[in-house]
């Protein structure tokens, strides 16, 4: 009997399209069409390859308004974001054609025997498993150096953002890419997990929480196939004791409810010195008051629904077992009365190890305040986390802001008095229960190729 999944608009609760699930044995079969695609793909020219992303990205520019609607409706992406992620993935296009595709070319060396060739070939097949917060970036930040590099991929997007599935791949095609180089498979959870240990799945790369996975990086070990996971996090901002306040108060409040807070690398916890710790707290209080919380269709919405009821439920019970624990409200905190998948922007003090709010990932608008003494206990409650994906640091004195992103702070990325989401141009990824592997910045096409050496005497 098939299964099916239904795409529901988050802000009116109404459902959009029912899908029928695809079989295993179907989706073995994509991944049958996709390695006999990769066969001629991997002997295809750079030039040509380039050309297909160059097409890809006017394809992403030409469509902004039309594929942040489909976000809007799909997960309540705030429209505005959603023009700007598509600009965003346009911008990855252009880089991996102009720029990491220099990283695959042919190297020569010289070795006591003679000579030597350092070529990049492509493994073959691979898996992504891709989560619904950015369901157009998540995709084309892996498939888009993945298949540059001549190999092929058959997606598993998260099943509330189907739509967007299917758009991706028509456009893939209508780019110039073969046809099956990059597939769309409508399947759950399970038959992804299945796909791993398919003879032509070559490799897997991964998004989501920490906790699968893991699971997916033991299926993978288990048949000695490399992944890749960019998984969740607990970003820690810290704002120390020479901090410009007001530039905290500002940018962390964006840097909070960025995508209705539903970011892997957003801010989490604020850590903030006695000295700030008042006058930040009355700050983002006020910030986060004001913001306009409704229809993610207008201009002057800046925080949208929730992407689905189980994701608002499972917040806002975390939040009350961090307040169960001692945690204090100072704003908002509770579900709404009203049509939507809503969670307010809120504000919780007093958070401690033990806690939800310290400990574990709050996958939306809530901000976790930490009272610390000092800079130097400032970094050590930073690290004091299994995550290590992002974070910032707030220092008027930049030299020692750099120093302790450099050589104490236990991630993959950090921001020194700012914010940003990702940059084509700059390695993208984390440490510890953040996962492994980078994306972007010419490292994530080197991810899924054999680096192959080759000696003439």
């Amino acid at each position: 009997m098939s299964k099916h999944a239904t795409t529901v608009n988050p802000f009116t609760e109404e459902d959009i399209k029912k899908y029928t699930l695809l079989s295993v044995e179907e989706a073995e079969r994509a991944v049958d069409r996709a390695h006999d695609c990769f066969q001629q793909w991997k002997l295809s020219k750079i030039s040509d390859r380039q050309q297909c992303l160059e097409n890809l990205a006017k394809l992403l520019d030409a469509r902004k308004a039309s594929i942040a609607q489909l976000m809007t409706d799909e997960m309540g992406k705030v429209k505005e974001q959603g023009i700007m992620e598509v600009a965003t993935c346009a911008e990855i296009c252009r880089y991996t054609a102009r720029q990491s595709v220099k990283q695959i070319e042919d190297e020569k060396r010289s070795v006591d025997e003679g000579e030597a060739l350092i070529t990049y070939r492509p493994l073959g097949v691979i898996l992504g498993i891709q989560p619904w917060n950015f369901p157009l970036y998540q995709v084309i930040r892996y498939s888009a150096v993945t298949i540059a590099a001549g190999n092929t991929t058959v997606l598993k997007h998260a099943a509330n953002v189907f739509g967007m599935a299917q758009l991706i791949e028509k456009l893939f095609e209508e780019a110039g890419f073969p046809k099956y180089a990059l597939q769309s498979l409508l399947i759950d959870g399970k038959t992804a997990s299945q796909l791993i240990e398919h003879r032509h799945i070559q490799g897997v790369t991964f998004t989501g929480s920490d906790e699968t996975g893991k699971k997916v990086a033991s299926i993978a070990a288990s048949q000695a196939k490399k992944s890749v996971l960019e998984l969740g996090s607990n970003d820690a901002y810290l704002v120390l004791d020479d901090a410009d306040v007001k530039l905290a108060v500002e940018t962390c409040t964006q840097a909070r409810v960025i995508n209705n807070g539903q970011t892997c690398v957003s801010a989490k916890r604020f850590i903030v010195t006695e000295r700030n710790y008042q006058t930040f707290k009355e700050g983002l209080k006020g910030a986060m008051s004001q913001l306009k919380v409704g229809d993610p269709n207008l201009k002057e919405t800046d925080i949208g629904p929730m992407a689905r009821k189980d994701l608002r439920d499972k917040l806002a019970d975390q939040v009350k077992a961090s307040i169960d624990k001692g945690a204090v409200p100072v704003l908002g905190c509770e579900i709404p009365e009203q049509p939507g998948y809503f969670y307010p922007p809120s504000i919780l003090e007093n958070v401690t190890a033990g806690m939800p709010a310290y400990d574990d990932e709050l996958f939306g608008p809530v901000a976790a305040l930490i009272k610390v003494k000092d800079d130097e206990e400032a970094i050590k409650v930073a690290n004091d986390s299994r995550y290590g994906l992002g974070g910032g640091i707030f220092s008027q004195n930049t030299a020692k802001a750099l120093e302790l992103a450099k050589y104490h702070f236990d991630t993959g990325m950090v921001n020194i008095n700012g914010y940003g989401l990702a940059h084509p141009n700059l390695p993208f990824g984390g440490v510890k229960d953040s996962g492994y592997g980078r994306e972007h910045g010419g490292a994530g096409i080197l991810e899924f190729v054999n680096q192959k050496s080759i000696m003439l005497a």
